[in-house]
């Protein structure tokens, strides 16, 4: 008896060495994120505003290059850009416009991937629900963090074994944003806008 006491008491301190705390399962998740950041990422983000309702975009990001789907009403949104120009494709006008992009506008990569970052510096984390394939973490602002952007709450899942973000949930200036279906790989061609594609689409450069 006295062996096997001992031997769960060797057990129980194992797996306390290997428990892991949610900062750094957060850090963890930020490290195989930037470990995909040449691949691309690719992600669903629904935003929910007052009155006008839910809406819901794809978007595909790599380097400086972007795209974003969006549906809403019947009509189809679609916008491209590589850091300089951008496209913008509208189903119900059955055009493309050109534009010069907004030499202010962020990077796509990091854009898409903002809310992900420092999580775990800025916020009070705390573990609200695990399952067999992930956890769930509550996030509440710190007294410490002076972001006066930053939300003061953050719902994130993150996958257990690859330390992939699942979701991640928000509320910014009564915009509720849930970033979900997270995917890295990324082609040149996804975030690339080709007039083949659009042979009967009229075109006008603004330049």
């Amino acid at each position: 008896m006295k062996k096997l006491i001992i031997l769960f008491s060797a057990l129980l301190c194992a797996a306390a060495a290997l428990a892991q705390t949610p900062e750094e399962i957060l850090s963890r998740m930020e490290a195989a994120m930037n470990a995909h950041e040449k691949d691309g990422i690719a992600m669903v983000v629904d935003v929910k505003m007052p009155i006008l309702g839910t809406m819901s975009s794809k978007t595909y990001a790599v380097g400086e290059k972007f795209r974003v789907e969006v549906s809403m009403a019947g009509v189809d949104v679609i916008t491209w850009s590589d850091g300089k120009t951008k496209w913008t494709y509208t189903s119900k006008d059955n055009e493309v416009v050109i534009e010069n992009e907004n030499p202010d506008r962020p990077t796509s990569s990091d854009s898409d991937t903002e809310m992900f970052s420092g999580i775990a510096e800025g916020y009070d984390v705390s573990l609200s629900k695990e399952t067999d394939k992930a956890w769930y973490f509550n996030c509440k602002k710190s007294k410490t963090n002076k972001d006066k952007d930053a939300p003061k709450n953050i719902d994130i899942v993150v996958a257990k074994g690859t330390y992939y973000p699942i979701s991640l949930s928000a509320q910014l200036k009564g915009v509720s944003i849930t970033m979900r279906n997270v995917t890295f790989g990324v082609s040149d061609k996804q975030v690339s806008f080709n007039a083949k594609d659009y042979p009967d689409v009229k075109i006008t450069d603004k330049r």
